[in-house]
């Protein structure tokens, strides 16, 4: 058993020695004193005895929330305690970089059959001033490109589709106006609750939770991280936010369903298990329904989930706006797309669809496979310290990578499907306090993780084409360099990966990164050289051939979608 998983440190034991190195000649000691002249705090072993007891872990679907009986009018009063909770201390907020230069000069093009003019900051955005309020306190200042369209979309009404980069800020972008269109209406909308303040669990008959809004993501990070978005918007309106996902309790998840909800995250299975309670939850107030990262949920496993959530709940037909959110859009989503939006929608792409941007500076290092562990050893070293993650593509190899830094002394922890959900969130709690700044992750992960100041992305294992290929890349090497912060994304290849040359090389043109020499030969050559094609692309190619829906051919300078007509043709009944 590792140092880490017995719950000692280096100094507790002896280092397991990794390859490469001697016996006898590993510094445990020097290693030590020269981490720490470098910045890195210490290691943090697992604590198995207060992870396995329930009282001792908090679940991150209980973080506290703006509760408020409404008697005192339509906004309620500020609780400095909770501000500080949920947007940090007054002189430390601020979620974006200072470079906007790469996002903003990013085109944005509106391809659906309704034209929007975009906002240029957020007070023209028609904001009350408590939503207002909460949008500079959560730090943002400047509109991104996704964010100065959606908002006036969704604020006229229209149903949305957006397929913009990751770190672009698509969470705020249908959070905002979403929150701020439902807070004059909450108490004519919204379901009866009870009063937090005199509301006593077990005694108290539960309320049944009917939220308004519905926000569906495929992995438990992600549905944390926009709960806690969702909270700062929250804060003094008339909505109380809940967040469901598996692996937590679903006892304690009800527990907060019933307190009521108005605006609920959730994860596709988690949310159908809640829907088959209807004493606990029902969907007939629904008003938005909102899907994340659509691109990831398309796959048959999650269809029949799908399904019930968008046909078989009891919402009424024609009262719900839909909102589609990806960073690619391949032809599943297209048809979810036809299915349940409105025909006069709202349909926007930020830059090429799946690509990255300028602000990551990424870097293709060779190593071969037998030296990974050496490379990576000597990568963290030769950078100072800096919050890290480190993608692989298995959840064998992210154990042996968290037990091998650990024995190195570097703080690290570790996080994949095989971890207990307690794990996994006191992994992710460790990596944004800092007590853990280096994380390794599988790609599961990598649509969850959005952590102010990742300042490092490792491919340690670049993604296979079967399992997820340059998309993969992309969201992964996402996590930084986040709403216009700059950020390094290093990316270990070798002759297996070969696969993967063609379009990461592309990739690196796009973004005008340097392509070392061992993939010069994958650089496109005379007409192509200046007209870089994407193999995503053909999302956008394709158009259906007239009488046929199921039939497609290539177009010419079509949009995925046929032309846009006054009356589009009648589409099959099915989102799959």
């Amino acid at each position: 058993m590792s140092d880490k998983n017995s719950g000692q440190g280096p100094a507790d034991g002896p280092a397991n020695l990794h390859e490469g190195e001697a016996a006898g000649t590993f510094d445990t000691a020097g290693l030590r004193e020269a981490l720490d002249a470098k910045g890195w705090v210490q290691p943090t072993p697992y604590d198995y005895d207060a992870l396995g007891a329930k009282a001792q872990h908090e679940w991150d679907s209980n973080a506290a929330v703006y509760e408020w009986d409404g008697e005192e009018g339509e906004i309620g009063p500020e609780y400095p305690d909770l501000e500080k909770t949920l947007f940090g201390e007054p002189g430390n907020r601020g979620g974006h970089g200072i470079d906007f230069s790469k996002i903003a000069s990013i085109e944005l093009f509106q391809e659906g059959p309704v034209r929007v003019q975009p906002i240029a900051k957020f007070e023209d955005a028609g904001l009350h001033p408590a939503m207002l309020k909460n949008v500079q306190m959560a730090g943002y200042s400047t509109p991104t490109p996704i964010q100065r369209y959606c908002l006036p979309a969704i604020h006229q009404g229209y149903d949305v589709i957006a397929i913009a980069q990751t770190g672009s800020g698509k969470t705020a972008a249908y959070l905002i106006p979403i929150l701020n269109k439902l807070m004059g209406k909450a108490k004519k909308l919204a379901a009866p609750r009870p009063d937090p303040a005199k509301f006593r669990p077990g005694i108290d008959p539960p309320i049944r939770a009917e939220p308004l809004v519905v926000i569906v993501c495929p992995t438990r990070e992600l549905a944390v991280q926009i709960f806690n978005e969702a909270r700062k918007f929250c804060y003094r309106t008339m909505l109380r936010p809940c967040v469901v996902y598996g692996g937590g309790t679903r006892k304690d998840q009800a527990a907060q369903l019933q307190k009521g909800c108005d605006v609920l995250i959730a994860t596709p299975g988690r949310l159908v298990d809640f829907m088959d309670s209807p004493n606990t939850l029902t969907l007939r107030r629904l008003r938005y329904m909102v899907i994340d990262e659509a691109d990831e949920m398309l796959q048959d496993d999650w269809k029949d989930e799908f399904n019930k959530i968008l046909s078989g709940g009891e919402q009424e037909d024609g009262h719900i706006s839909y909102m589609l959110f990806s960073a690619t859009f391949p032809k599943a989503a297209r048809e979810l797309a036809k299915t349940h939006l409105a025909e006069t929608h709202v349909r926007l792409r930020v830059g090429r669809a799946g690509s990255t941007h300028g602000n990551i500076k990424q870097t293709i290092i060779y190593v071969d496979p037998s030296r990974k562990k050496d490379a990576l050893r000597d990568l963290i070293h030769s950078l100072p310290p800096t919050r890290t993650i480190v993608f692989v593509n298995n959840k064998r190899t992210a154990d042996e990578l968290d037990d091998f830094l650990f024995n190195l002394g570097l703080p690290c922890t570790a996080i994949h499907s095989d971890r207990t959900q307690k794990e996994r969130e006191a992994a992710m709690r460790a990596f944004r306090a800092g007590t853990s700044p280096i994380l390794i992750a599988t790609g599961v992960s990598a649509r969850g993780i959005d952590v102010r100041n990742v300042m490092h992305v490792i491919n340690y294992d670049l993604p296979s084409m079967s399992h997820g290929g340059i998309e993969e890349y992309t969201h992964r090497i996402g996590r930084t360099g986040r709403i216009g912060h700059r950020g390094l994304a290093s990316s270990f290849y070798s002759d297996r990966d070969e696969a993967i040359a063609s379009v990461l090389t592309r990739t690196l043109l796009e973004t005008n990164q340097e392509v070392p020499d061992f993939l010069k030969q994958y650089e496109p050559a005379g007409a192509a050289e200046g007209n870089i094609k994407f193999e995503t692309e053909s999302d956008f190619d394709e158009t259906e051939v007239p009488g046929n829906p199921d039939a497609e051919q290539e177009g010419t300078g079509g949009d995925g979608w046929g032309a846009v007509a006054s009356e589009p043709e009648e589409q099959p009944n099915t989102a799959w």
